[in-house]
């Protein structure tokens, strides 16, 4: 049985403040919104507040980085949706990325993850910054290592998982944290389940974002704004990163990219998988004058010609999916 998500909101604040006992602190970690689907947890890793805070340790610890100079968080910032600012993250010794930092918002709920689908799971997430030269520059083995030389760590791990620190440990326990970020309380949701109104001009962009001239809703589908496919999007005609080519060798998913979640869209520039594009007006503008022709132009994507003020409607709309309080929650904050 689901429990209220308002309600446990005001859980959330008794256990912050009145620090009430572990049963509580669960229950508020595994709600889910009355509009949202359930998720679905691995037999393997079920969430335990155990699990949970030693991964929440580990998302904020720069001891999963070479140097020690950057942690998850260091790309994934609270105040922006989980996302970073830069178009490119910095990875140790101020080495610049190659993608977009995504949101990590309701992470929980993609089929697969990164730019181009190619790890399957949240668990398997973790070992692609790790291992990338240009992040994290580590491995999994050598952060076990370092977690070792902590009891602090060493105890934390065998509550929760009842085996000392190693990859297992350190890729489940921070997959039981990132599936906590839930975002589902923007004015969007509040509209929807029937406590609050759009103003004219959101109603307006509302009503062209779901329209059939649009077709925005035909991509960015769903609770989560996004149907998770691949698709080429118009950018440019030449990409120096071939997208979902990478993982299927297909030329007909070169250039493709997995649609990104619009939720809190108006924290999570810049955009694009190239963080290309700087502000959330430029990214309607690309989608209304801005269209180049690919040989793999997904279907429906198209120069939409739309007037200054639907620009503008558009924009008042995406932002009702900002959620200030998923920003700003304790819970996920250090």
């Amino acid at each position: 049985m689901r429990i209220s998500f308002l309600i446990l909101l005001g859980v959330l604040s008794v256990v912050l403040l009145g620090n009430k006992g572990q049963e509580d602190l669960l229950d508020v970690l595994k709600a889910e919104p009355k509009h949202f689907p359930q998720i679905d947890y691995p037999t393997d890793n079920d969430i335990t507040v155990e699990r949970w805070k030693l991964g929440k340790r580990l998302f904020y610890d720069p001891t999963l980085s070479r140097d020690s100079s950057i942690s998850c968080a260091s790309c994934h910032l609270p105040g922006f949706a989980f996302s970073d600012t830069l178009a490119f993250s910095l990875g140790v010794e101020k080495r610049v990325g190659v993608r977009n930092a995504p949101s990590l918002a309701n992470v929980a709920y993609h089929p697969y993850l990164s730019r181009d689908g190619g790890v399957p799971s949240l668990e398997m997430q973790i070992l692609v910054p790790v291992q990338e030269h240009l992040e994290m520059d580590f491995s999994t083995l050598e952060i076990a290592d370092r977690m070792m030389k902590d009891s602090s760590y060493y105890n934390e791990s065998m509550v929760a998982y009842n085996r000392y620190p190693d990859p297992y440990v350190i890729t489940r326990a921070l997959a039981c944290f990132e599936r906590t970020l839930i975002s589902s309380n923007s004015k969007y949701d509040r509209v929807q389940l029937g406590k609050e109104e759009f103003t004219v001009e959101e109603e307006r962009g509302h009503q062209l974002f779901t329209s059939e001239r649009t077709q925005c809703s035909t991509c960015h589908s769903g609770f989560n704004f996004t149907n998770y496919k691949f698709e080429n999007n118009g950018l440019r005609i030449h990409y120096s990163d071939s997208g979902r080519m990478r993982v299927t060798k297909s030329e007909i998913d070169r250039d493709k990219f997995k649609v990104p979640s619009l939720r809190n869209v108006e924290l999570t520039g810049p955009y694009m998988h190239d963080g290309s594009i700087k502000r959330l007006e430029e990214v309607v503008g690309h989608y209304s004058e801005g269209i180049i022709e690919h040989k793999n132009l997904s279907t429906g994507i198209k120069n939409l010609y739309l007037t200054e003020n639907e620009r503008k409607d558009l924009v008042s709309f995406l932002k009702t999916l900002t959620d200030p309080g998923f920003c700003k929650n304790n819970l996920y904050t250090q």
